[in-house]
């Protein structure tokens, strides 16, 4: 699924324009939403359920140039990291008979 199904799936549930859809999703999801921005902050979105969106830091660390062989520093970095609820993995670990 990407940007424009979820707008499509969110127009239907709602029974909505596309349009309202679009700034419902952009709301959440775009790089200026409210997860994005609170991850900016340093916090954490917490989904009971679904899931947590969090931080990690990265340490600096030695890689190398896959063309050259040649290694090069990577410089300490904080990335964005999902980590799945209970609810969600049972649901996507879910035998189907």
């Amino acid at each position: 699924m990407n940007k424009q199904d979820m707008v499509e799936a969110v127009a239907k549930k709602l029974d909505t324009s596309k349009a309202h859809a679009g700034e419902v999703v952009d709301l959440f999801f775009a790089t200026d939403g409210i997860i994005a921005g609170e991850l900016k902050k340093g916090g954490s979105v917490q989904l009971t359920g679904f899931g947590n969106f969090l931080t990690r830091k990265r340490a600096a660390r030695t890689g190398r140039n896959p063309r050259t062989g040649k290694e090069l520093k990577i410089k300490a970095s904080i990335v964005p990291a999902f980590r799945a609820g209970k609810g969600l993995k049972d649901l996507v670990n879910k035998v189907k008979k």
